[in-house]
């Protein structure tokens, strides 16, 4: 596996062997593509390990500690790094856990990376850079710092780079102290823990550089690419940035976004100072009224890093230093701009100069990211209150409750409800479940409920209401194949594609209500839906529709409709298949008649309690969040 040198083995190595035998091993392997998203799941990977063998009290791991996983998060990550970037091949990654061997008084955390082309060097073979070269991710550098031993195996068609971590149970490194209270601040930030301490990090920066700057970037990557909201951002960017780049840091944000060309950092229509940092807390305030008062400002052409004024003797203690500001820009617009500074220096090192403009073009390309989410999130949300009703209709008689729960909180779900009038004394109700998601569901939603509408207000009874709305999904489906067909031909080719359109399938239980003197007379069909079940004031369940082909599929099927009464007491409870298919590994909620059990523990509640413990039960039968959309509608005569 490559932890055990061999004559071929090259001589960038820091002993002689790879050590002792080892007692007793926990391992774990792993395949990457050879791809730049390879570094980022060896991390969670190796992380993912850890966390494995502590919690399942492996002996060997009771001597991990935060920093160790760090450090081994920190070189999977650069040697990683070194694969893809220099072999271009498939990574093979072990991670391995020793027991003391005999004679040795800690257990070894031994990490394994291979890639498929060891004619290419990895980095740190080549000879020394010419003076004054940024030495960004020296990754055997970082092996020999962090590692007791380490070494490289030459095998037919295999190169495999392996490193021996000491599992000596040194204190976890102190939790970074952080200004924002976000939960999404805490993760992630170990990677950069490695920045020297402030009072001596300018002589550290090119040490720290050459150490992490590959993992920083990647993890900054990770933890701002995770995120919706353009504030919370600006707000990790400077989490991340200070104290370990800067002693303070700005970030403006262009609301407008009009694209290249503003001249003010701050002062413009839109623009707004989003976010400040200082790293001594009592500050920040102060830096605030400075920078609003009095923004930097930079020219039409300015790129990369671009030096502005310090904000003077404004802030106390800190008369000079230097403070650079870099565009945010992505997708050729705007969006905003970082600036941070450093007190006490007349320039920033160049190596902080290209790190933080690295780190920018990443916070550029994550604002946008969450514009676009925000954006499409509000879209969703108008469509969604477009196709539901804003509220259901009170029928006489009848009490009701509802439970309504979009997997996507942010935009519209497959399931859908209705309740309202269609006439002098009559009243409707209907729960459909549309194939698919997003914008397709929310075609069929728009079709299906203005059409249930009108043709129960023109006096159709139930099953002709199915059969009516069966025939409009197939006429539209067709026309739908239609169009596919003449884009096709207009484009050259030769007909529709094999996939076809999406097919518009619904699944619907709907039925109409009239109140009489003592009760409710209810007619219900169901068409490929959960069926409706009825329960008794007594507690008894029983199904109170039969089974009946989904809406959209065949043009021949005949729909039929069932009818009885509720008395004073009887509840009707209407689910969709997120109810009665909640799994909790391979059961489900409704497997040997789960929904029918949890009704009849309702027996006594009124509609809303039902509709809550249902909700309730359906949550507490897995750990797991809700995999699908949930809706469901409670009937009761009073």
């Amino acid at each position: 596996m490559g932890s055990i040198p061999t004559q071929r083995e090259t001589a960038f190595r820091s002993s002689a062997n790879s050590g002792p035998t080892p007692g007793p091993s926990a391992v774990v392997r792993t395949s990457l593509p050879g791809n730049p998203l390879a570094p980022a799941a060896a991390r969670k990977f190796v992380r993912a390990a850890l966390a494995d063998w502590t919690e399942l009290g492996v002996p060997a791991a009771a001597g991990v500690t935060d920093r160790l996983a760090d450090d081994a998060v920190l070189l999977v990550s650069e040697l990683v790094t070194n694969a893809v970037v220099h072999a271009g091949t498939a990574v093979e990654l072990l991670c391995r856990l020793d027991e003391a061997a005999p004679g040795e008084d800690a257990e070894t955390l031994v990490i394994e990376v291979s890639d498929h082309h060891p004619s290419r060097a990895v980095r740190g073979e080549q000879g020394p850079p010419p003076p004054g070269t940024p030495e960004y991710g020296r990754g055997l550098h970082l092996v020999a710092t962090l590692s007791d031993s380490w070494g490289i195996t030459y095998r037919t068609g295999t190169k495999t780079v392996w490193a021996r971590l000491p599992v000596d149970g040194v204190q976890a490194v102190q939790d970074i102290e952080t200004y924002a209270s976000e939960q999404a601040l805490q993760r992630g930030l170990r990677a950069a823990e490695i920045l020297a301490p402030l009072p001596k990090r300018a002589t550290h920066d090119t040490d720290w550089i050459n150490r992490g700057a590959l993992s920083f970037l990647a993890e900054a990557s990770d933890l701002l690419a995770g995120q919706f909201d353009e504030d919370l951002v600006a707000a990790l960017a400077g989490q991340l940035l200070v104290p370990r780049l800067a002693d303070w840091c700005a970030v403006w944000l262009d609301d407008a976004a009009e694209g290249p060309g503003r001249a003010a950092v701050g002062g413009g229509a839109g623009e707004r100072l989003a976010r400040v940092w200082h790293t001594s807390e009592h500050r920040i305030e102060e830096l605030r009224r400075v920078l609003e008062k009095d923004p930097p400002r930079l020219p039409l052409a300015a790129g990369g890093a671009y030096p502005v004024p310090w904000p003077g003797a404004a802030l106390t203690g800190e008369s000079s230093g230097a403070a650079l500001a870099y565009r945010l820009t992505a997708g050729g617009r705007v969006l905003g701009t970082l600036v941070i500074g450093r007190a006490g220096l007349v320039r920033f090192p160049d190596e902080v100069t290209g790190l933080v403009e690295d780190f920018s073009r990443r916070v550029a390309l994550a604002i946008s990211a969450a514009r676009r989410y925000q954006r499409q999130a509000t879209i969703s949300q108008i469509l969604q209150r477009g196709l539901l009703p804003s509220r259901i209709a009170e029928i006489p008689g009848v009490e009701s409750g509802l439970v309504y729960e979009p997997r996507d909180q942010g935009g519209p779900g497959g399931d859908f409800y209705d309740v309202f009038q269609a006439g002098d004394g009559r009243w409707c109700f209907a729960l459909g479940d549309v194939q698919g998601k997003g914008p397709e569901a929310a075609v069929v939603i728009g079709l299906a409920r203005p059409w249930l509408r009108l043709l129960a207000r023109e006096g159709y009874q139930v099953a002709e209401v199915l059969s009516h709305l069966n025939q409009l999904l197939l006429d539209d489906a067709a026309e739908a194949a239609a169009a596919a067909a003449a884009v096709v031909a207009v484009a050259g080719g030769q007909g529709v594609p094999s996939e076809g359109p999406t097919s518009r399938f619904l699944s619907l239980l709907y039925g109409e209500l009239v109140p009489f003197e003592g009760g409710v007379r209810c007619t219900v069909a169901c068409a490929g839906h959960p069926l409706p079940l009825l329960l008794s004031p007594e507690g008894e369940v029983r199904p109170a529709a039969s089974p009946q082909m989904l809406l959209g599929v065949v043009d021949d099927v005949t729909y039929t409709s069932e009818a009885f009464e509720l008395r004073t007491g009887d509840t009707l409870l209407c689910v969709t298949d997120g109810v009665t298919e909640r799994r909790q590994g391979r059961l489900q909620f409704d497997d040997a008649d789960g929904l029918a059990q949890a009704l009849a523990g309702c027996a006594g509640l009124d509609a809303e309690l039902v509709a809550e413990r249902i909700r309730r039960l359906v949550h507490e039968f897995s750990e797991r969040p809700p995999d699908d959309d949930m809706a469901l509608l409670v009937l009761q005569a009073r």
